[in-house]
């Protein structure tokens, strides 16, 4: 929307000051047009962002065709040094020394992309660690059709590629947020070898034999009474055939998602979000005690969410517990925008953890 000048004669001047309705009302759409036009600056700005991250992304780590984008604690072992609390400097070499494992992967939940971690892939960087963002997909800036991603395997397929070509001297602490907590599932079930810890953000952290669904059963209701009676379903192939995605309006995204996140993010949201693949939501995972049962895991808990509640999450981790359970306070679905420093100081501790 470009800049648009109003010319006035003196007449028009004459008559719009004996006429104070009219005055009004001009005054009126003034001030209608002054809201519209800072709020498509403001979505412009986020999506220069958004695009500005995107092009940044384009590295590729270690001949992998993966894309980069370059609180309290149950339990704590050590303790950060002061120097973290900045959020702009590296941790001493004393500190960096005791992280066995520097690689970060970060997953992203439903509807999001690797864009979402932008603020966290910062600090971690900054702190002197190496983090890596991944558009599932269908997600971000992949390509992919959402209404083509029909299996969990389809949609964690960057995931597996990556892990595939990782180095086998080679770790990585995954970090899923949301539905995404189901590809880490995935994922430590198939390449434990290859993931020293796994991190649930408010994450699907389910048990074997449940789908990612299940999880927000509580919230949403059974995935047959959802599939019957959602408006927010997108039917890919045809009314008559089952449904293939899933898409919030901004009003309920908002509500849901991002409760307590500044505004700037929320428009970079708003512009970046896909729509969800609901396929993958509805597999059943099937995971073992060998394998998924015996990795570290630890679970962040978010505590003024929307979309997943804390009684939710206290029950994921209450029926599968983790090795270790962290909670955010004021955080909402999305703790990378609402408290970024919070996360990544988290993440830093649990890197700590032997």
């Amino acid at each position: 929307m470009g800049n648009r000048f109003i010319c006035m004669t003196k007449k028009d001047i004459k008559e719009t000051g004996k006429n104070g309705i009219g005055s009004r009302s001009k005054r009126n759409e003034r001030s209608k047009r002054r809201s519209l036009m800072e709020e498509e600056l403001l979505h412009r700005q986020a999506l220069s962002m958004a695009i500005q991250q995107h092009q940044l992304s384009q590295r590729f780590d270690g001949g992998s065709m993966s894309r980069r984008i370059g609180s309290t604690s149950s339990r704590r072992r050590n303790d950060l040094p002061d120097q973290l609390a900045s959020n702009s400097k590296q941790l001493p070499a004393e500190f960096l020394e005791n992280i066995k494992t520097k690689k970060f992967v970060l997953i992203h939940g439903e509807g999001f992309g690797a864009w979402c971690w932008y603020k966290t892939i910062a600090l971690l960087e900054e702190t002197g660690l190496v983090p890596t963002a991944l558009d599932l997909t269908g997600s971000g800036i992949d390509l992919t059709d959402t209404n083509n991603v029909t299996t969990l395997i389809d949609y964690s397929k960057p995931l597996i590629d990556y892990l595939e070509n990782l180095p086998e001297d080679e770790k990585v602490i995954l970090v899923g947020h949301s539905a995404g907590g189901a590809c880490v599932s995935y994922a430590l079930e198939h390449f434990p070898d290859k993931i020293a810890k796994a991190v649930f953000l408010c994450a699907t952290m389910i048990s074997d034999g449940q789908k990612p669904f299940d999880v927000f059963a509580e919230e949403l209701g059974s995935a047959e009474l959802f599939t019957q009676e959602s408006k927010f379903l997108i039917y890919g192939n045809g009314k008559d055939k089952p449904a293939t995605g899933l898409m919030f309006e901004k009003e309920q995204m908002h509500g849901l998602y991002f409760n307590q996140s500044p505004t700037k993010d929320v428009a970079l949201a708003m512009v970046s979000m896909r729509p969800i693949p609901l396929g993958p939501m509805m597999d059943k995972l099937s995971l073992t005690p060998e394998k998924y049962g015996a990795s570290r895991r630890f679970y962040i808990q978010t505590l003024d969410d929307h979309a997943l509640s804390p009684d939710v999450q206290e029950k994921l981790v209450r029926e599968n517990p983790p090795e270790g359970v962290f909670k955010i306070k004021g955080s909402d679905h999305s703790p990378f925008f609402s408290k970024p420093q919070s996360l990544h100081k988290i993440l830093v501790e649990i890197a700590q953890i032997l």
